[in-house]
């Protein structure tokens, strides 16, 4: 029997209002350090974001399919859900790159991107969930793991546009990357097809602690995540941390602080009965992140996003408190809003699935 956590929608739902936070402050000239990500090597707070979503990913997998496999449902119908759920997820991402190219930029447009590599995480560890037992889901996590930063090391380089993520992205994708320059056909996807792969891996973490957590070991939780952390500092002295490449080190110390941070949510929230807040943001996940990115590029093509900001936050505010705070300020007012949204939806019992 399926058993849902109030911990696992409350810590989804603080990482989706976290994404709307980073990724809509007032001014992109000025945003506080902690809210950027890192340049290319290096871990910031926001770089615990997007692997904190797909290692939730990985536990909601663990909570929601594998009791069903255990009771011995037919796999084949399992199959097609986890697929034809990807394939809706990946297709919504591909969506709203299109409505960013038709409402803003005709000169441009990327087929990968967020929901792209949560719907290919979400496919790849799906099956994984149905078919593998936890020995074989450790192995082809640990192999993940091992063979990409050998991948990585073959390349040659861990540079900017140098390294082999970054010219197989250019090589497959060229002007559709994220960054391509045509006159030296170097690029780079930072949502891209080599990286995903340990991206995956990040997934297969949440479908272990997920295993944990409905099993009523969520102890172990404390102790893995210590060992994932101290195994990523480690390993980040020979392959350093980064999120664009997603390297090894990295999965292992985002998952790691994933751990703790589901661990600490779960005797809150689970045990001593503290409100879960976020709740309502993970409960409508995909209606506040899809939805808050179609209200961006509406607004943006009408020209009002930037009069909003300026009127409402910068012209008064920057006089008296510096041009830092009223872009946070903003940021936070679009969280605000669309909290009040799934606040809503939740009430009512509205609550979006694709």
């Amino acid at each position: 029997m399926t058993r849902r956590f109030a911990s696992v929608d409350a810590l989804r739902g603080l990482t989706v209002a976290a994404m709307l936070l980073v990724n809509n402050p007032g001014d992109w000239d000025h945003v506080y350090a902690p809210l950027l990500h890192a340049q290319w090597h290096g871990c910031t707070p926001t770089d615990l974001i997007f692997p904190f979503f797909l290692f939730v990913v990985g536990v909601s997998i663990s909570l929601g399919i594998a009791p069903r496999v255990e009771s011995g449902t037919a796999l084949g119908p399992l199959q097609r859900g986890v697929l034809l759920r990807a394939a809706r997820i990946a297709g919504l991402g591909l969506l709203l790159h299109l409505l960013a190219w038709w409402l803003l930029d005709k000169d441009y447009f990327r087929p990968w991107g967020v929901l792209q590599r949560i719907g290919l995480c979400f496919a790849v560890a799906g099956l994984i969930a149905i078919h593998a037992k936890p020995r074989t889901q450790w192995f082809v996590l640990i192999a993940i793991l091992i063979g990409y930063a050998a991948l990585l090391m073959w390349g040659g380089t861990y540079a900017p546009l140098d390294n082999i993520v970054s010219r197989v992205d250019a090589a497959l994708l060229g002007p559709h990357a994220y960054e391509f320059d045509a006159d030296t056909g170097r690029g780079h996807d930072p949502e891209g097809l080599l990286s995903t792969l340990p991206a995956i891996a990040t997934t297969l973490l949440g479908l272990r602690a997920g295993d944990w957590l409905r099993r009523d070991e969520a102890k172990r939780l404390w102790v893995a995540g210590l060992i994932a952390i101290a195994a990523g500092a480690l390993w980040a002295q020979w392959l350093p941390l980064n999120k664009n490449l997603w390297t090894s080190s990295y999965v292992l110390w985002t998952g790691g602080w994933a751990m703790w941070a589901l661990a600490v949510c779960h005797r809150l929230i689970d045990r001593r009965g503290w409100p879960a807040f976020g709740r309502s943001f993970g409960a409508n996940a995909i209606a506040a992140y899809a939805g808050s990115a179609l209200m961006v590029y509406v607004f943006a093509a009408l020209g009002w996003w930037e009069s909003i900001y300026r009127s409402g936050f910068a012209d008064w505010m920057t006089p008296r408190f510096g041009p830092y705070l009223p872009s946070l300020a903003f940021a936070l007012a679009f969280v605000a809003v669309w909290w009040l949204v799934v606040r809503w939806m939740d009430r009512r019992g509205w609550h979006l699935k694709i």
